[in-house]
């Protein structure tokens, strides 16, 4: 079983990292592969709203633009579960973030025969500054769930003054992930 960890922060060692690591640990405690995606290490441009608004990502769900989104967005089929984490920026996603899912929304909203329908989903955001806009950045990425059709299996958000607790709440819900998984 496979459990792909998706982070969006140019922070390396900041509370975003330290939720991928959580989630990381939780997935391989519970006996799963934990692949790790860095996406501020990833070359992928935003969305072009090609041929008047859409391109083939309507029909074909590809998009023509020619980066790394290609390669990620097929190997999250292969994935059985997933566990999003993003900081906060002005109460809403990372712009690596928003980049790579605006293109993936593109190319699986319409598609009957998703590869990320009904997949679980753990999203996490991480409020490393005032703490502030944690409860709209959750709202925004339950928003993207929905439209890719996703298990939506928690939300998580995770502050300065929580950290110490909610980085063991990341993790556990990590391994109730794979349990989950496993139960079906």
């Amino acid at each position: 079983m496979k459990i792909m960890v998706i982070t969006s922060s140019p922070n390396r060692d900041g509370l975003t990292a330290a939720c991928g690591n959580a989630a990381r640990s939780g997935i391989e405690a519970a006996g799963a592969e934990a692949v790790i995606v860095d996406l501020n290490k990833m070359n992928i441009s935003s969305c072009h709203a090609c041929n008047s608004g859409w391109g083939p990502c309507l029909d074909n769900h590809n998009c023509q633009i020619e980066d790394d989104f290609q390669g990620l967005h097929m190997i999250m089929a292969g994935m059985d579960g997933f566990v999003f984490v993003s900081p906060v920026y002005w109460g809403d996603i990372s712009e690596s973030a928003r980049v790579y899912f605006d293109r993936l929304r593109r190319c699986e909203a319409w598609k009957k025969d998703s590869s990320l329908a009904d997949k679980p989903f753990i999203a996490v955001a991480a409020a490393g500054g005032s703490g502030n806009g944690v409860a709209s950045t959750l709202t925004n990425v339950e928003r993207l769930l929905i439209h890719l059709k996703a298990d939506r299996l928690d939300f998580i958000g995770i502050t300065k003054k929580n950290r110490a607790y909610k980085l063991d709440t990341v993790e556990e819900a990590s391994k109730a992930m794979v349990a989950y998984i496993k139960g079906r």
